[in-house]
């Protein structure tokens, strides 16, 4: 009985071995390995990577002490996928250590650029729709993250890339007046209209620019909660009143206007007070908050 109690013992010991081992990851010498840090140090859609999102990462080697310039091609890694299991960040295939300093270039989402220096984009004009087993949402889609680590060598250890957000984001607080006496229909759509929803991005520099040419829109905002919500927008100047956020509730319209500069990576707040006509609405435009979760 001893001798098959200690076999058992010792199977039992084997398989909780290779059930932790599955989770360990197996580093190779010369292959290099990428963490990824959220500018909350925490996610890139709510509140944290999930598994299954996916960045694309370049990387260029150093001549002596002097850095290559990004390129679309040629360079030593080419926008290559990099999956989030849960855990760990595994990329499509290996990127290897030059003997040379290097620099590396990450984003979210991962796409295909066409450009390293003007690369049309476009944040999604309806970002309520959720996400699917096939898509991101309307808003984490449209949240454009950058990040580099400049000068890397393999004695540094891991690569470490924090992100950083390029668009700007816009909270919606709605707020009940004196004479707003009913509750906010579950249907309620809040809007953000007057803003350029495309632009060029630059992946070398992390710069996003409005798309001059393009033409000015309405973006609908996603349901954070019952009064609650939250858009993504392209970094741009408001400089003379125009439709600023629409509210659409019961059948009703209630519309502002106001001018506003949107700054690259910043959070603002504003405050609607509706009250029982359309025509009595207050906005009020709260601080800001840089790298928001």
């Amino acid at each position: 009985m001893k001798k098959i109690f200690s076999l058992l013992a010792i199977a039992a010991i084997l398989m909780v071995g290779c059930e932790n081992s599955e989770d360990i990851p197996v580093v190779e010498d010369g292959v290099m390995q990428i963490e990824v840090l959220h500018p909350s140090a925490t996610r890139a859609t709510e509140t944290a990577f999930e598994s299954g999102d996916k960045i694309g990462l370049y990387a260029t080697e150093y001549s002596g002490d002097v850095a290559s310039p990004l390129q679309i091609s040629g360079n030593w890694a080419n926008n290559v996928a990099v999956e989030y299991n849960g855990s760990i960040w595994n990329p499509a295939k290996k990127i290897f250590w030059s003997e040379n300093k290097m620099d590396v270039y990450g984003y979210y989402p991962y796409m295909t650029p066409t450009s390293i220096d003007e690369h049309l984009w476009s944040v999604q004009l309806d970002q309520s729709t959720p996400k699917t087993a096939d898509a991101l949402s309307g808003y984490e889609a449209s949240d454009f993250l950058w990040g580099k680590a400049t000068g890397v060598s393999q004695t540094d250890g891991n690569v470490q890339l924090e992100f950083k957000h390029i668009c700007t984001k816009m909270v919606i607080k709605l707020v009940r007046g004196e004479k707003f006496t009913y509750d906010f229909p579950e249907d309620t759509k809040v809007y953000l209209h007057s803003t350029v929803p495309t632009a060029t991005i630059n992946f070398e520099k992390g710069l996003m620019s409005k798309d001059l040419y393009g033409s000015r829109q309405k973006i609908r905002a996603r349901q954070v909660s019952i009064d609650t919500y939250e858009v993504i927008l392209i970094p741009q100047s408001i400089t003379e009143r125009m439709p600023f956020v629409e509210v659409e509730m019961g059948g009703v319209s209630y519309m502002t206007e106001d001018m506003f500069s949107y700054r690259p990576g910043v959070q603002y707040s504003v405050a609607i007070t509706l009250n029982s006509s359309p025509e009595q609405v207050e906005v009020e435009i709260g601080g800001s908050v840089e790298n928001w979760q």
